[in-house]
């Protein structure tokens, strides 16, 4: 984009000097650029003097580089400012060369190097976008909060559908207001957390509160993190309140389990014990006969049948407080991976 035809000469002699037959498009002013950005040309690199018939300065590197998008841009300018050098790399110019200063080789690094850092710039940004996509379509609450003062930097949709609180409320809030307690032992925690190089997560089991009042136990994992120039601290609660609930549930119906079986293996087997303690005397006594025999075969077995079952019984009733131990022990460690 150049409007003299001297400059554009030498820029072409020293691109056709560098590159092997270059496919060069040439616009006089900031409309003919327009246009031909528009169409799309495929282009790899703008070349941009600043000093168009239509448009100058830092309005024209503005509207440029919206239109460029994803193609760098090298500004090139007879301004010895460098102040203005400066500001226009701020505004999203690659590079910055006076035209006094051009040579072949000069314009050629501009180029490769304008090329390659624009790649890297595009592909940090789609990286943070990235992560800041992770971070906000969570469904897990997020928190992202200083680690010095606790204050709460940032929260993600999740947080504000699961806690109550809007993002401004978040942002007004320490991170320790969300605990149902003392939120000084959560400070200790992560000063703890940042003395130890080691740690690679905050593993916790707390108490906090909604908006609501409503009380819940969460799970928190959490690392630290560079935030917008702070040491910070990223986070994701997990709601463990119904885990909890229904394994306190299941703790009520494992004792109810072990009264059952204390009354079978002492309150139903003590006259089990008695009713077999008389078949051993009816058998021993002199009436024998072969009838009383064989209603005392008969007492004999039911008396062990029913001692069998007690036992039966009884084994189950143990096996059922380890199986939901297991279980208990499983869902701990599944939610920790």
């Amino acid at each position: 984009m150049e409007d003299n035809p001297g400059d554009f000469a030498l820029a072409e002699d020293f691109l056709e000097e560098q590159f092997k037959n270059p496919k060069i498009f040439h616009a006089w002013s900031f409309n003919e650029a327009k246009k031909m950005l528009i169409e799309g040309h495929g282009l790899d690199l703008v070349l941009l003097d600043l000093s168009l018939p239509d448009k100058q300065g830092i309005d024209l590197i503005i509207q440029i580089n919206v239109l460029c998008g994803k193609t760098p841009v090298v500004v090139l300018t007879g301004f010895a400012d460098i102040s203005f050098g400066i500001k226009s790399l701020s505004l999203g110019a690659t590079d910055y060369i006076l035209k006094d200063d051009l040579t072949p080789l000069i314009l050629y690094k501009s180029i490769i190097y304008s090329i390659e850092r624009k790649r890297n710039i595009l592909a940090l940004k789609d990286s943070e976008q990235k992560y800041s996509e992770l971070f906000h379509l969570s469904p897990l609450p997020m928190f992202v909060f200083d680690a010095v003062n606790l204050n709460i930097l940032n929260a993600n949709k999740a947080a504000m559908q699961h806690y109550g609180y809007t993002k401004h409320e978040f942002l007004q809030m320490f991170i320790s207001d969300l605990r149902a307690g003392n939120g000084n032992t959560l400070s200790g925690k992560i000063s703890d957390f940042l003395r130890n190089t080691n740690y690679t997560s905050l593993p916790s089991i707390s108490r906090h509160k909604k908006k609501s009042g409503e009380i819940i136990h969460v799970e928190i994992q959490g690392n630290n993190i560079p935030y917008q120039g702070r040491n910070a601290m990223v986070i994701m609660t997990i709601d463990i309140t119904e885990r909890l609930n229904y394994i306190q549930a299941i703790e009520r119906q494992n004792e109810k389990l072990r009264e059952i079986s204390w009354i079978q293996s002492h309150m139903v087997r003590a006259p089990l014990a008695r009713l077999m303690g008389l078949v051993s005397l009816i058998r021993n006594s002199q009436d024998n006969c072969a009838e009383k025999e064989i209603m005392i075969n008969y007492l004999e077995d039911s008396a062990n049948e029913l001692d069998n079952v007690i036992r039966d019984i009884t084994a189950k009733t143990d096996v059922s407080v380890n199986i939901n131990a297991y279980r208990l022990f499983n869902s701990k460690h599944s939610v920790d991976a």
